[in-house]
């Protein structure tokens, strides 16, 4: 599938501003646009660049901020920088690129006035390129005597990205809680800084700084000493979030590129290790925001239910339907909803609970989820009691699932008066796992094909004819279709209305989402999910203005199929609402009722090629005998609700200690080499016993038979 384009904005001309939290906006200046894709290269977008602003393509450079980060400028300087610019961008239509002014290079002069060789000029560009990689305002994290700091920790860190900034190296000379000195690691260098706290204040202040420098401030041998596993953290951190896959070799190059720093591969490796481990600590903080966040819900979409519920050893479930969703369900969609369990791709430490439904053109269509850590009948049991109290009609309901996992018993003790249907996916899936591996792939899309057919057989004779092909190549498969409870899936026996529908699309739905490149903690994942949900009702909404069919687009195309089927009928009147209709075989026809003896229209709700035929012989309207949820109208009921954004203005920005910690489970790992394949039973290779006696197979020298 081609890789979608992404529109950059490009602008010039303006000024970073530098705001107290660290982080930058750009201000001023002209803006183009370019659509950028992963098959361009950067020559081509520094030629359409330089066309579009009206400079040399050598005069300027590129930068971009990452997504969620808006202090570290990312400089773009080859193709595989380009690439991985729209990767981090995938998910978005949009991304901001800055056209910077390029540093001129100062011209070297020697003292007897004339230039300089080669090689000094040269060495001085790469030394004003490597500058040039730096952030801008780390040369100016130190001021100088009086400037304030809140710990002791956060002047090591400023003094850090300063010794980063001006190219030189440093050691301490005292380093505790209460003070902090340092100096030039270079042998007689005067650079000295002394920094302490005043008395009763946690704060530290620079008392006395010595800010000349006479070593020249080389560092290009030592350089990997000021890449501490913590800073390396620190620096890839936001990186590492969009990109899991980040390798220590890249990282390596990466800071070398950007600020100038040597790494060998240990230290990459352990910085990316400590990174991951903050990561996760930013996730434990974000998990002690949900009480926040479900208010937020709740507040800016009046009407939604947003339940979080703490055990006492501080795990949590949460339950999320909003209002705009619910009220499309009830009094837009089928009744009935198909519930799945949704392993996340980007949070594997998660599992989604998913009630979801399908429109008036069979587009999936969410009414609630939640979030647990794992799949089981008790966390189903209070899924279904929280969605049955969100509901304002619970009753004549249909679900469909797989039935695994408590919820064939959960279903009927929380809702008491609903059907209870089998996926027919999970129902194909199983029974391909039946097949005998001797059989050819013909034979195997045969019994597929009866399978299928046994599903949407609308009488028993037709079902069991579907069971008696499966039965001529294998009596043990087909006892084991009747042993699934065909009741539960086939048309012929259910007693609930399916409409058509027998499986969701759920799991690829939320997954969609949800990228899988980026790690996120359980509030951005949830807030991701309202967005996706967001734009569609908005999208869906927009679209279905302009249809001018009593019946949604897809449905009115099946109705038309359908007509196709009918012109060949023929059709008798026995009285004013039943007629008969005779193709291959006679089937009745009842108006009033919505009936026919094929049993098709009852089944989907659409009619028939028999009730369609006598709509033609008696020039009814046949819109009017369509249910009501695939229709125009009932498709906009269903998005004329929108869900509304979610301020981020009152987030806490740290646990409050009068709340009891929310703890978010790890990934866990099993023990031992992972399987390249699920293990499985029916094509597991044994070793066959063998004689060391008679060289025979199936028994051993003890058991041995043979004459000595």
């Amino acid at each position: 599938m081609a890789r979608r384009k992404i529109l950059a904005i490009c602008q010039s001309g303006g000024e970073f501003v530098t705001h107290s939290d660290g982080s930058m906006s750009y201000s001023g200046g002209e803006a183009h646009a370019i659509d950028i894709d992963h098959e361009m290269t950067l020559h081509d977008l520094m030629s359409e660049i330089s066309v579009m602003f009206n400079c040399d393509a050598d005069s300027f450079s590129i930068k971009y901020f990452l997504p969620n980060n808006k202090r570290t400028l990312i400089t773009v300087s080859n193709d595989k920088d380009l690439k991985r610019m729209v990767d981090f961008h995938a998910d978005s239509d949009t991304t901001d690129v800055y056209v910077l002014k390029k540093v001129e290079n100062r011209s070297v002069v020697a003292d007897s006035g004339t230039p300089t060789d080669a090689t000094t000029a040269k060495e001085a560009t790469l030394e004003d390129a490597k500058r040039q990689r730096l952030c801008a305002n780390w040369d100016g994290v130190i001021t100088g005597i009086g400037q304030k700091f809140d710990s002791p920790r956060a002047f090591r860190d400023a003094l850090h990205k300063y010794a980063i900034a001006n190219s030189f190296m440093y050691r301490f000379i005292k380093n505790d809680g209460c003070r902090v000195t340092a100096e030039c690691a270079a042998e007689g260098c005067p650079w000295r800084v002394h920094a302490s706290r005043s008395s009763g204040k946690q704060e530290l202040t620079i008392k006395k700084m010595n800010d000349t420098h006479a070593c020249g401030k080389d560092m290009s041998k030592e350089s990997h000493r000021l890449a501490s596993q913590r800073w390396v953290a620190s620096v890839i951190k936001d990186k590492l979030r969009d990109s899991p896959n980040y390798k220590p070799r890249e990282i390596a190059d990466d800071l070398q590129r950007e600020y100038g720093l040597s790494l060998n591969y240990a230290q990459a490796w352990r910085g990316k290790f400590v990174a991951k481990k903050e990561l996760h600590n930013s996730h434990e903080e974000a998990c002690n925001q949900l009480p926040w966040f479900c208010e937020r819900i709740i507040e800016t979409n009046p009407g939604s239910v947003a339940t979080l519920l703490t055990s006492d050893d501080s795990k949590f479930r949460l339950f999320v339907a909003f209002h705009a969703s619910l009220s499309g369900f009830e009094h837009g969609c089928r009744p009935l909803i198909f519930l799945d369990i949704i392993s996340m791709k980007a949070n594997k430490q998660w599992k989604l609970l998913a009630a979801t439904t399908v429109d008036g053109a069979n587009d999936i269509f969410p009414v609630a989820f939640s979030v647990v850590e794992k799949e089981t009948s008790e966390n189903w049991h209070w899924f279904l009691e929280q969605l049955k109290s969100a509901l304002t009609m619970s009753h004549n309901l249909t679900f469909i699932s797989d039935g695994q996992n408590g919820l064939e018993e959960e279903i009927p003790l929380v809702f008491e008066d609903s059907n209870h249907g089998y996926s027919v996916h999970h129902l194909i899936e199983d029974f391909k796992k039946e097949l005998e591996d001797s059989w050819t792939q013909e034979i195997k899309d045969a019994m597929v094909s009866h399978l299928k057919r046994a599903v949407y057989a609308c009488k028993a004779d037709e079902f069991n004819e579907c069971i008696e092909s499966i039965k001529v190549e294998s009596k043990e498969l087909a006892e084991w279709v009747l042993h699934t409870k065909p009741e539960r899936w086939s048309d012929a026996f259910f007693k609930g209305l399916r409409y058509g529908c027998y499986s969701s699309s759920a799991v690829e739905t939320f997954n969609g989402w949800v990228s899988a490149r980026h790690e996120l903690s359980v509030v951005q994942m949830v807030d991701m999910i309202r967005c996706k949900m967001m734009e569609m009702m908005y999208t869906r909404r927009e679209s279905s203005s302009a249809w001018a069919e009593a019946l949604t687009p897809s449905m009115n195309q099946m109705v038309q199929d359908e007509m196709i089927k009918a012109q060949n009928l023929n059709v008798g009147c026995s009285t004013e609402n039943v007629f008969e209709v005779r193709d291959d075989s006679i089937n009745f026809v009842n108006i009033e009722n919505w009936e026919c003896t094929c049993r098709r229209w009852q089944v989907t709700g659409l009619p028939c090629m028999h009730a369609l035929a006598v709509f033609d012989h008696t020039d009814r309207c046949m819109y009017d005998y369509c249910s009501k949820y695939f229709t125009t109208e009932c498709y906009r009921i269903t998005y004329s609700l929108s869900i509304n954004p979610i301020p981020d203005v009152g987030r806490p920005t740290c646990t409050d200690p009068s709340h009891s910690t929310i703890t978010c489970p790890r990934t866990r790992r099993l023990a031992g080499r992972p399987k390249e394949k699920p293990a499985d039973p029916r094509i597991a290779i044994k070793r066959a016993v063998r004689c060391s006696q008679c060289k025979g197979f199936g028994h051993n020298k003890q058991t041995c038979k043979a004459p000595v």
